[in-house]
């Protein structure tokens, strides 16, 4: 009982700690939230999403689109139709208006990838890319992507990273986008920005 006793007080002093305005509770609880998102809140939810990495940031301009979807289509048909995707085809597909730069997306990685679907997918072993690719599916067999805003697929020799989208592994693949929440990951790439290539940096045009 007595342990019990020492134990609740304990607990009481310290939850008024937290409660002061000072810069020392202050301290201690951001440490605190950085520990129970770090330790507890993220695995909890690769668990659930059965996805390493449960929440990702868009951080490049790769699947946006410029303009309505009727105007993407008739300006980037070409390389869909000589692949077999129709527009009919592309309007069922998810997201079918792309995503943006500072976008957060959920992952999900209890189902099936299907052609269309956008996948996050990491670089093949000889690229020396460090973050994670979102791009869409556009086809199975071999499993490959497309970003909607690139010209074409990304190989070895056309990109600086030396990423090949054209025969994506089983291994690679880390889940599905299901939902997507415009912008606020700026609040996180903002602090980046100044570190990327000049021709990478601010919103998507």
């Amino acid at each position: 009982m007595r342990l019990m006793s020492n134990l609740n007080q304990a607990l009481k002093k310290f939850w008024r700690f937290l409660n002061e305005d000072n810069w020392k509770s202050t301290a201690v609880l951001l440490l605190l939230i950085i520990i129970f998102i770090r330790f507890i809140f993220f695995p909890t939810l690769s668990f659930i999403t059965a996805s390493p990495v449960p929440i990702v940031i868009v951080e490049s301009c790769s699947m946006y689109h410029d303009r309505s979807f009727d105007a993407w289509w008739d300006f980037n048909n070409f390389w869909y139709v000589k692949h077999n995707i129709s527009k009919k085809d592309f309007e069922k597909f998810p997201f079918k208006n792309g995503l943006n730069k500072g976008d957060v997306i959920f992952v999900w990685g209890r189902s099936p990838v299907k052609q269309g679907d956008v996948i996050i997918f990491k670089p093949n072993p000889n690229s020396i890319a460090r973050n994670p690719i979102i791009h869409r599916v556009i086809s199975l067999s071999p499993l490959a992507t497309k970003g909607d805003n690139n010209q074409i697929q990304l190989v070895p020799g056309n990109n600086i990273n030396s990423i090949d989208e054209t025969h994506i592994s089983e291994e690679q693949v880390m889940g599905k986008a299901v939902l997507r929440i415009p912008y606020i990951g700026w609040l996180k790439l903002v602090l980046f920005e100044p570190l990327r290539p000049a021709n990478e940096r601010g919103f998507c045009n």
